[in-house]
């Protein structure tokens, strides 16, 4: 093949997307070609799309070489400068090429992208206004001029209200319309805007892309046909792929198995385009996690690596799943500096807009205490946080921040009615949730959603409140440095306080209690024993699946094989899976336990009566459980559980403790099997706790929700006016 077809070859892989079948081609065609500049040059542009910035610099800087005073190839190693951190670099490198010539609006516009990386907004600005007096339809020095303004500032959306009077159609100002409304927290606004643009653009891959994620909470099948239509038009786009994925991954309900074995599926695709980023590998390790595809788990990268970069990209979400992972001491300590690094970027942000304060309110003795929760309705929040509504101190006046986006249920109204007062605030930013907070003048902010869908964990970097904690949402420290208190209990708190970055808040017994008014309404407990019915014991778990690890289920199903007859029950929305009952039934089969033997039950919401079919819960490790832990006691289910050093070690062995059952409980895995094959054994004891495990729940401290909320508000008090 001549350098003429080979160049030409290369192009065509690069306008299609194929960056990975292009540098493998651009690397053969530069070792048959050493001396062809624009081989070079666009074998650099592959390798940069592949976030491989320290070869494509090589590229570059062999293509600069072959032919100094070609422009292509000095942009393309200032681009890779700047991905590499090195702006002083970059700016030497654009500015030489605006010397060669002035009049260039994109040397000014690149020139301008060195200066804001230095810090010197003042004269990125200045460039970018020369380009854009020289091209006024300049997109490219727009988005820059929004990009120095902050991500879903005003500034940056009269920016771009400016740029479309300037070139009404052009494509990425439109998008960057689209983000900046977005980043505001202006989502309806967002959704408005794309759909009024539908019509004018129905071909528009970025469109259907942008459609499809803002509809993915409130409309699934609106968005995943928008997101179908997206990889349609643009089938070599990593985004819109990985986008299908995350929006199949969270259907729910009816065909949730099914969705989640497209999204497998379309994973094998996304691997093969290449150049995947951290929010990819995060989207792809949640499928790969639901269905137990462990080795794919291990394929993305070990635990440092792929857990400092969602840190660095800012993906609090993604580290709750690597407490599945920890398996060492070095584990736990590299798991905390993952949040640190979170945290520190998050703080860094916050401080460039650091919020007004008012003057101190007039003490009138009452202590104003702050919830920040998106999960204050039905959800597993309110059941354990209820008893402090329902059983207020007069000396506090209570105050809620939600961001939901749904629509208001009974448990939600239940609540704003018994809180001060409840600011409902679906569609605000951060820093504006911030000022509100801060507006309210409270005396503590706890946050309890953690990084869950629809909360806002960055808002507690601005501190909004004078002293702030975490309780409830996230077992884990959330890696803020503005967040000084951890609430827990002597059981659940850390045997190592180093585990923690804030300070343990000790509540005196329990650090959750049972709401009457959610758990009193689940089904009744049927008389006699699941063995009876089924003729054997029958272990089972309703844990999430992102705890599970093959040691889980190596001591699973030895537990299960170990006792004639005995099966193990899989209570998930998963077994709708094809994919995850393989790895299951592999896995157990791996120890000796036929299918048969392996019960799945494709269940979401409704799970509670079928914990009426199973006689033993075997908690996963080192995440255990918390709400699925105190449900199947609820059910009078006992629970077989590990004990570890970190809080999200211990969430069960504290329950189970408070339960009276501490004796379930062991700190090795030796012990974790003996304890269920004993209980297994002792059929006397398991109906009696079928029979009275509730009452004795409710006699123990995590039913006593008066004394509970007594405790937790005597905690709260002691620590303000501390």
């Amino acid at each position: 093949m001549s350098e003429a077809d080979e160049l030409a070859r290369a192009r065509a892989f690069y306008l299609a997307g194929r960056y990975g079948e292009g540098a493998r081609a651009t690397a053969e065609a530069v070792a048959r070609y050493p001396d062809d500049y624009a081989l070079w040059n666009i074998h650099g542009v592959m390798l940069r799309q592949l976030r491989r910035p320290v070869e494509a610099l090589a590229a570059l800087e062999r293509a600069v070489v072959l032919a100094p005073r070609e422009v292509g190839a000095r942009v393309n190693r200032g681009s890779v400068l700047l991905d590499l951190g090195r702006a002083d670099a970059a700016k030497a490198v654009f500015a030489e090429l605006l010397a060669d010539d002035p009049a260039n609006p994109a040397h000014l516009v690149n020139l301008a992208r060195a200066l804001a990386r230095l810090g010197e907004a003042a004269g990125a600005q200045m460039h970018i206004r020369q380009a854009l007096a020289l091209k006024p339809d300049h997109a490219e020095a727009w988005l820059q001029l929004a990009d120095l303004a902050g991500a879903g500032s005003a500034e940056a959306e009269a920016a771009l209200e400016e740029a479309l009077t300037a070139a009404p159609d052009h494509p990425k100002l439109l998008e960057a319309k689209a983000l900046t409304l977005r980043a505001s927290g202006q989502l309806g606004q967002a959704r408005a805007f794309l759909e009024t643009l539908a019509p004018r653009f129905p071909d528009a891959g970025w469109l259907n892309f942008h459609l499809g994620d803002l509809l993915a909470e409130s409309d699934r099948a609106r968005a995943l046909a928008y997101l179908r239509r997206a990889v349609v038009l643009e089938p070599e786009s990593l985004d819109h792929r990985i986008a299908l994925i995350q929006s199949l991954e969270r259907t729910a309900g009816p065909g949730e198995g099914a969705a989640l074995d497209e999204a497998f599926d379309l994973c094998a695709a996304a691997l093969a385009l290449g150049g995947l980023k951290p929010g990819h590998t995060k989207v792809l390790r949640d499928v790969f996690t639901r269905v137990c595809a462990f080795e794919a788990v291990d394929a993305l990268g070990d635990f440092r690596t792929v857990g400092r970069a969602w840190a660095e990209a800012g993906l609090h979400t993604a580290l709750l799943k690597q407490m599945s992972r920890v398996r060492t001491d070095a584990d736990r300590r590299e798991l905390l500096e993952q949040h640190r690094i979170w945290g520190r970027s998050v703080a860094a942000r916050a401080a460039q807009t650091p919020l007004r304060r008012s003057l101190a309110r007039d003490n009138d003795g009452t202590i104003r205490l702050g919830f920040m929760s998106s999960d204050l309705r039905r959800h597993p929040v309110s059941f354990f946080a209820l008893p402090l509504f329902d059983h207020p101190d007069l000396r506090f006046e209570v105050y809620c921040y939600s961001f939901f986006r749904g629509e208001e249920d009974a448990l939600q109204a239940h609540i704003a009615a018994r809180a001060s007062v409840f600011r409902w605030l679906p569609e605000v930013s951060a820093r504006e949730a911030a000022q509100i907070i801060a507006d309210d003048q409270l005396d503590m902010l706890i946050e309890l959603g953690g990084s869950t869908v629809m909360n806002k964990l960055e808002v507690m970097a601005w501190r909004p409140a004078p002293r702030q904690a975490s309780w409830l949402g996230y077992p884990h420290s959330a890696g803020l440095e503005a967040i000084d208190g951890f609430i827990c209990d002597p059981i659940s708190a850390p045997a190592d306080p180093a585990l923690l970055a804030e300070t343990p808040m000790l509540l005196p017994n329990t650090w959750i209690a049972f709401s009457e008014a959610v758990f009193e309404g689940h089904p009744p407990i049927e008389d006699g024993l699941p063995q009876d019915h089924a003729g054997a014991v029958t272990f089972g778990t309703a844990n999430a699946t992102h705890k599970y690890t093959p040691e889980v289920f190596r001591t699973w199903a030895r537990i299960t094989a170990a006792v004639p007859g005995a099966r193990f029950a899989f209570v998930r929305p998963e077994a709708g899976s094809t994919v995850f009952r393989a790895n299951v039934l592999a896995a157990f089969a791996a120890e000796g336990v036929s299918a048969e033997r392996v019960i799945f039950h494709a269940v979401r919401g409704q799970h509670m009566g079928f914990y009426n079919m199973i006689d033993i819960s075997l908690d996963a490790f080192p995440l255990t459980g918390g709400t699925t832990t105190a449900e199947a006691l609820w059910m009078g289910v006992p629970v077989v559980s590990l004990r570890g050093p970190a809080f999200y070690e211990r969430l069960s062995a504290s329950i189970l403790t408070n339960a009276g059952l501490g004796d379930l409980v062991s700190d090795d895995l030796a012990g974790f099997e003996a304890a269920a094959l004993r209980l297994a054994a002792d059929r006397p004891r398991r109906t009696a706790l079928r029979a009275g495990l509730r009452d004795q729940i409710r006699q123990s401290p995590l039913g006593r929700t008066r004394a509970f909320a007594a405790d937790f508000y005597a905690l709260i008090a002691e620590a303000v006016m501390r």
